[in-house]
């Protein structure tokens, strides 16, 4: 029993969270009804529902309808990712942010993208190429596709004062995306931009978004070399 109630599903998930940790209860092992979690908590049993789902989809429970709720066997360790605002991560690195759109154009997407964004036919997205540098240096190569079905607003943004990273971040909410990380070597365009060698190893992000099942944009960002990423369990 717990020394006093805990009335909000964060607080429930986190005593969950910490009895799975210590092996109270064990993997494999089923875990009190909600009814009986709610009466021991002294809350409602849709706040346990929701701790107990939200640890679901953490990889820490299996759920399963009319056969309750256990400890998952292998839980899932899953790595926190954000999609960060770049003007963010430079200055808080104590360095000057600054962006500048290098193309603005409408046009149709080649084949690749139009297959990641799951589009067909002649569609016509907005496509960014944007650098961002710290204290003047390059830091950020961006080639972004927008799809105006589902942001039109952004056919409006010069994003000369904000950049698109930053105006997408906060203007246009998501429901979903997936991110590929890979190493490539810098080609011409790249290295012209990013001013290194050619063929010098790059960290790439390749990050896809939607929401309400239509890809809101696809971005590919090379980073400078060197560049690492870090990230938490």
């Amino acid at each position: 029993m717990t020394a006093a109630p805990i009335r909000t599903w964060q607080g429930i998930r986190d005593e969950v969270r910490r009895r799975i940790a210590q092996r109270v209860w064990r993997p494999g092992d089923y875990i009190p009804h909600e009814v009986e979690l709610a009466r021991e908590f002294g809350c409602a049993r849709a706040t346990v529902n929701r701790a107990l789902r939200d640890l679901a989809e953490a990889g820490l429970l299996d759920r399963r309808r009319r056969a309750g709720t256990r400890v998952a066997m292998n839980p899932v360790r899953r790595a926190q990712l954000d999609i960060p605002v770049i003007r963010d991560e430079i200055e808080s690195r104590g360095l000057a942010c600054a962006h500048a759109v290098l193309r603005r154009e409408r046009r149709t997407p080649p084949a690749e993208i139009a297959a990641r964004m799951g589009l067909t036919g002649d569609a016509r997205l907005l496509h960014l190429e944007t650098l961002y540098t710290a204290d003047g240096a390059p830091y950020v190569y961006e080639n972004r596709w927008i799809n105006p079905e589902t942001v039109p607003a952004a056919l409006d943004q010069d994003f000369a004062a904000c950049s698109p990273n930053e105006w997408l971040v906060r203007e246009v909410p998501f429901e979903g995306g997936d991110f590929t990380f890979s190493a490539l070597a810098a080609g011409p365009e790249a290295a012209a931009v990013l001013s290194c060698p050619e063929d010098t190893a790059l960290f790439i992000l390749d990050r896809t978004t939607w929401r309400g099942g239509q890809v809101i944009t696809s971005v590919r960002q090379c980073f400078h070399p060197g560049y690492r990423i870090r990230t938490t369990l």
